[in-house]
């Protein structure tokens, strides 16, 4: 799994299991975050900027990159190659414009086939575009078939911040931004992130900023909805760079953020949220959402925080080459549920 965050890639080998029942479990075997090489995150940092030709190029050298990666994890663990059905790799999202009837990630799924020797599930959000969905988000199937015992809400804080709330319905969307402004921000005087949000502790509230912000028409518009980069560049950081003080567009992310989730939780009336991602690290921001959320917040233990999006990609691979709905149109807003992804062969 890489997020738009692009603070490592999470690999996890879990093994998914579906009773007579019919209920899915799994069980997480072995975890691991892979930093980027310095050259390569700053080509994907670049890369919303590539021609079509260095695109194709950065495609298969994310795709080398994964294939390094994910042998070097199995040789530290072990993990033998007949003992693994398939590599589901989420890729790397370089733009999402569903609105446009197009997504596209990139890390070369045949190369990694090739390489690794290892069947390969990618491409899992284009079907549901095609089928008129926003390809996004797609972690919800695995909260509803996973892990809904452990809250009423699930909560993911990355680069974009989404929730899912499973039921006979499932509903599921973009709330707002969430690590990708923060840490672009906090990048500007030097640091990766914002450690427990210290930073923005020290901020002070622009309030005109903050208004401007609640006032864009993602905010009233209803779902199925998601975020993508090219959002944030036309619409939310020509605002947020109104003001040019660091600490307080930092501490105005922060209230903006929190303000946006506690709305969302509070209308839908649940009674509890599970929050995952980097953001469920921010102790600050954690603070500002349990102040104006009105039931309970759960953060779980740092494997899940870290690890929950990789398990459920992991499971929509298991989904897939079980041939059962991975992508589901209550959330896309797709025409019909869809079986999302691309098999390659070694």
């Amino acid at each position: 799994m890489s997020g738009t965050s692009m603070d490592g890639v999470d690999l996890a080998f879990a093994t998914y299991e579906k009773t007579e029942k019919g209920q899915w479990n799994y069980t997480l075997n072995n975890t691991k975050t892979f930093p980027y090489p310095p050259i390569l995150l700053d080509d994907l940092k670049k890369s919303i900027e590539f021609n079509s030709c260095e695109l194709l190029i950065l495609d298969k050298k994310l795709g080398a990159f994964f294939s390094d990666i994910i042998i070097q994890f199995m040789d530290e663990y072990s993990i033998k190659r007949e003992s693994v059905s398939s590599i589901a790799s989420h890729g790397h999202t370089i733009f999402h414009n569903p609105t446009e009837g197009y997504t596209y990630q990139i890390g070369c799924g045949d190369s990694i086939a090739y390489r690794t020797g290892i069947k390969v599930i990618n491409d899992f959000r284009q079907k549901d575009v095609i089928a008129g969905g926003q390809g996004a988000p797609l972690v919800p199937i695995g909260d509803k078939l996973l892990f809904s015992n452990l809250a009423d809400a699930f909560l993911n804080i990355g680069g974009i911040c989404n929730i899912c709330i499973p039921g006979s319905k499932t509903i599921a969307f973009d709330i707002c931004p969430g690590n990708l402004p923060l840490n672009k921000v906090i990048q500007r005087i030097g640091y990766e992130y914002d450690k427990n949000g210290e930073h923005a502790r020290k901020g002070n509230i622009d309030y005109s900023i903050l208004e401007k912000l609640a006032q864009l028409k993602y905010y009233q518009t209803p779902p199925p909805k998601s975020l993508g980069e090219e959002w944030l560049a036309e619409y939310f950081y020509p605002i947020l760079n109104s003001t040019t003080n660091e600490l307080n567009q930092l501490r105005t992310l922060i209230d903006h953020i929190s303000t946006e989730i506690s709305n969302c939780l509070n209308s839908s009336k649940v009674k509890s949220v599970l929050i995952s991602g980097g953001g469920a690290k921010n102790t600050f921001l954690v603070e500002q959402i349990q102040s104006k959320f009105k039931g309970e917040v759960i953060v779980p233990d740092p494997q899940l925080i870290d690890f929950k999006e990789a398990i459920i990609f992991g499971f929509l691979g298991a989904l897939f080459l079980a041939n059962e709905t991975n992508a589901l149109a209550s959330v896309t807003g797709a025409e019909r549920d869809t079986i999302g992804g691309v098999l390659h062969f070694p």
